[in-house]
């Protein structure tokens, strides 16, 4: 009887112990097999030109459209996980992402490429991805932010190994067999799925009133979720159905965005960013072959990039969380992206695969700061509440820049025969970025020190919320066990 009592007792609560560490395993290869994918895109960027006799322009809107989808497709897995549960939505998108890379591999047009391997593989790249990190968040409470910089090596590594399996596969076996063997890669995410069993919660959390602020219904929502999208309470499960306006407000937050300056400025300053940011990742491998690399050399300056990105990433994770850096991880965002705007210009003064390393060096440096810190910055100018919904828009706004800049820089590359051309056009929109929202938030703090300097003190201060400045990062036991989708740049 005690080992049985003890037994339902670890089932109810497995944090940070026992199967939780296989989950995060599960999620490193689930994290790379999603997000660390796209990175191999560029070895096939010139096999594509030539098969299908496109243009620069053209060929760009495969993995532009990949990724774009990769990010957009936060709300509906939103939808998702919270009515079939995140092993249902993991598995899903294993399946929707391996089929998507075995038909493209029968493809006869890049326009079919764009529908099975550009939207069917990325959307489910984006189910596997957010799902899995959200039921790491459920294993992990105490070492959550450590289990999620461990999982975010997982990123690194498939853009350390991505790249050279596909040149090795690509000179031996060609694009269409390197695809099929892709497909059969990515359905692995469904064994990373499995693995990620439901969270058994315990039945008070039904019980429990709403916390101020939030949304009537809530921890029922969380508690469905967590053990696979049934509810032993059909009468909540009811209550919780949203309307149309409801479902926008809870996924898409327009409100926010009017009424939270901080917010609305960054919003539109990484938007503006991701013009350019993905700009040299696609473009950095024809543009060394181009220039005479070779293909495997040029192949693993791709991966020197995601090799430091395994130290360094969770390094600037971590240190970003010292309390000396609370309130100014905006101005250390802005500086990644300048640094990595800045270091466009090495590729212009040289194409040869010496100069091109130090490039790579540079730029992994400065994405690893970007990376680690563009949600970071979210939750420090959104209240952890609304952060979900918040999140929603900044990844569909984020999205639509993604898939629209490499087609139009391709078409500048088609118009001018220059690739100077890419580096140039990302270090232009990477440091206007930078230098706007490092001047917006600076000129936003002068508005609300002076705003603060001529009010007369309130009694309760606590009612009083600033929507135009930072708010403080809220501590683990204050922020509600919200289901937070992430992203990875």
């Amino acid at each position: 009887m005690s080992r049985g009592r003890a037994a339902a007792r670890e089932a109810a609560q497995p944090h940070d112990r026992g199967w939780a560490w296989m989950v995060l395993v599960a999620a490193v290869v689930l994290q790379g097999l999603t997000l660390g994918f796209p990175s191999c895109i560029g070895v096939f960027f010139t096999d594509l030109q030539h098969e299908f006799q496109a243009t620069n322009s053209e060929t760009s809107w495969f993995p532009s459209i990949m990724v774009a989808v990769l990010h957009a497709g936060g709300p509906l897995c939103s939808f998702l996980v919270k009515r079939f549960g995140c092993r249902f939505t993991v598995m899903l998108g294993g399946l929707l992402s391996g089929a998507g890379m075995v038909s493209s591999s029968f493809c006869k047009s890049l326009s079919q490429l764009y529908i099975t391997a550009g939207f069917i593989t990325g959307l489910g790249s984006c189910f596997g991805f957010q799902a899995g990190v959200t039921a790491l968040g459920y294993y992990f409470v105490r070492w959550r932010t450590l289990a999620n910089a461990m999982a975010s090596t997982g990123v690194s590594l498939g853009f350390t190994l991505w790249p050279l399996l596909s040149q090795y596969l690509l000179d031996d076996m060609g694009w269409r067999n390197t695809f099929l063997i892709f497909g059969g890669i990515l359905f692995n995410c469904c064994v990373c799925g499995a693995i990620m069993r439901p969270v058994q919660l315990a039945s008070q959390s039904f019980l429990q009133p709403a916390r101020p602020g939030e949304e009537p219904g809530r921890e029922a929502e969380e508690a469905q979720l967590a053990n696979g999208g049934s509810s032993p309470h059909p009468e909540i499960q009811q209550q919780a159905r949203p309307t149309c306006f409801r479902m926008l407000h809870k996924y898409l937050a327009f409100d926010i965005f009017c009424q939270n300056k901080g917010y609305q400025i960054y919003t539109i300053g990484v938007s503006w960013m991701m013009l350019g940011f993905a700009l040299p990742h696609i473009y950095l491998m024809p543009y060394a072959i181009h220039s005479g690399v070779e293909e495997r050399r040029a192949a693993l300056l791709v991966s020197i990039i995601g090799f430091i990105n395994i130290f360094i990433r969770p390094l600037t994770g971590l240190l970003s969380g010292l309390s000396v850096f609370t309130g100014r991880r905006i101005y250390l965002f802005s500086l990644a992206a300048l640094l990595c705007g800045l270091s466009n210009f090495i590729c212009v003064i040289s194409a040869k695969f010496s100069v091109l390393i130090i490039y790579c060096i540079i730029t992994s440096i400065a994405m690893s700061g970007i990376g680690a810190l563009v949600f970071q910055v979210l939750m420090d100018v959104v209240q952890m509440e609304r952060f979900s919904s918040a999140l929603g828009l900044f990844t569909i706004l984020e999205s639509i820049t993604l898939l629209i800049g490499p087609p139009l820089t391709g078409l500048l590359v088609d118009i001018t025969s220059n690739f100077h051309c890419v580096f140039y056009t990302s270090s232009f929109f990477l440091i206007s970025a930078a230098l706007f929202m490092v001047l917006s938030f600076c000129a936003l703090e002068r508005k609300s020190k002076s705003k603060e300097a001529s009010k007369v003190p309130l009694d309760n201060p606590s009612r009083c919320q600033y929507n135009e400045i930072l708010t403080e990062p809220q501590s683990e036991r204050q922020s509600p066990p919200a289901v937070i989708y992430i992203t990875s740049i």
